[in-house]
């Protein structure tokens, strides 16, 4: 069995994730995030484009993951959907990212808030890239 990436869908899903990244912190929960993090204007001035690569990087390491996870389910499974890919996408947001961000967060003592608006930004980036991922496939 020979994995098969659809790299159209992987730079879709890439660019698909930094929509959701920058709507979610850039418009949707900049204030209460700055609020609950600590992290003002100026620090992210300071910061430059160091935390939009590593975005960057993250985001198409994700996308070149879930599609080789959709890929190895839709073969085992024997069929291809949007809606197998939408669930790929959420089983893996929850198995993996959004149990190590609870782990990290519990550890660490973060605002309940805080984990709620990362946590719900996980699950959406992990839907929404899936989705593209399957809207491709």
């Amino acid at each position: 069995m020979a994995m098969n990436i659809n790299w159209l869908a992987v730079a879709a899903a890439t660019a698909v994730g930094m929509v959701i990244a920058c709507f979610w912190y850039g418009k949707a929960f900049l204030g209460v995030w700055r609020e609950l993090t600590g992290v003002t204007e100026a620090d992210s001035k300071r910061a430059g484009k160091t935390p939009m690569v590593v975005l960057l990087v993250c985001v198409t390491g994700t996308a070149i993951a879930l599609t080789a996870a959709c890929d190895v389910t839709s073969t085992a499974l024997g069929h291809n959907s949007i809606w197998l890919n939408v669930g790929v996408g959420l089983v893996t947001g929850l198995g993996f990212s959004l149990s190590t961000l609870l782990q990290h967060n519990a550890f660490e003592q973060k605002p309940t808030r805080l984990t709620v608006i990362n946590s719900a930004y996980q699950l959406v980036l992990f839907g929404g890239m899936a989705l593209t991922i399957g809207l491709l496939g």
